[in-house]
């Protein structure tokens, strides 16, 4: 029997003030990236957060593609900021983890999706920037931290035909948002695949031959019961993991 394409998903770190483990980290990442995967034909693999260069990349190995998955702002002084007044809470060391994480990815070749904060971090390690807020462009006009339930689309994005996206959307989609930061400066050899109507940056696509990334500003894991596009998404990014394609 064919063994199943093994999906690693980034971790994160996570301390409650109640209950029994009140005080204690605790690894975890959202459900809902554990179904995407399973859902759409792949076996989930979470990787915990850790601060061991070496654990990283040994753990890269184990997995056959990476997804990053959402969580803090990213760290402004990462692409040469200071931080702005409407800068949400950071996270450094798990900037490191991530990006060690996609470069070891890179490295071996293995395909890589970027989920919401995901997508900003890709852009910030190949040398891009970003909004620290919404706030600080003011064309910027769609509500992008909806109120509405995760599982609701809120938002249309223009796509670009030609890209990983436009197979799945076509030259338009429905997205829901839970932003605040979004890509200001493009990393070189990345190319905008998706918008906002506002003009807000979606999505990227590498452009560099023989590397698969994609990152993506929305969170279509918390969509696959109700979106048919979301569960395809996963479906071809773990095709392409498979399959090279």
């Amino acid at each position: 029997m064919e063994r199943k394409p093994i999906i690693g998903i980034s971790g994160n770190i996570l301390t409650t003030t109640d209950g029994v483990f009140a005080g204690y980290p605790r690894a975890y990442v959202n459900h809902a990236y554990v179904e995407s995967v399973i859902k759409a034909g792949g076996i989930p693999f979470i990787i915990p957060f850790n601060t061991n260069a070496e654990v990283t990349k040994e753990q890269m190995k184990v997995v056959d593609g990476l997804i990053l998955s959402g969580g803090h702002d990213v760290f402004p002084q990462l692409f040469g900021e200071e931080p702005k007044q409407n800068i949400g809470e950071t996270f450094l060391d798990r900037d490191n983890f991530d990006i060690l994480l996609l470069k070891t990815a890179v490295e071996l070749k293995k395909p890589v999706l970027g989920i919401c904060r995901g997508h900003q971090v890709i852009n910030v390690a190949f040398g891009g920037s970003l909004y620290q807020d919404l706030s600080y462009n003011s064309d910027f006009y769609i509500k992008h931290s909806q109120l509405s339930k995760w599982d609701r689309p809120t938002h249309t994005i223009d796509v670009k035909k030609e890209s990983f996206l436009g197979e799945i959307f076509g030259n338009e989609g429905l997205v829901n948002s839970f932003h605040h930061q979004v890509v200001n400066k493009v990393a070189d050899n990345f190319k905008v695949t998706a918008r906002s109507k506002d003009g807000a940056i979606e999505a990227l696509e590498s452009i560099s031959e023989n590397r698969f990334i994609v990152g993506i500003q929305w969170h279509p894991e918390s969509m696959i019961h109700t979106d048919k596009n979301s569960v395809i998404l996963f479906e071809k990014f773990i095709n392409r993991v498979k399959f090279g394609k």
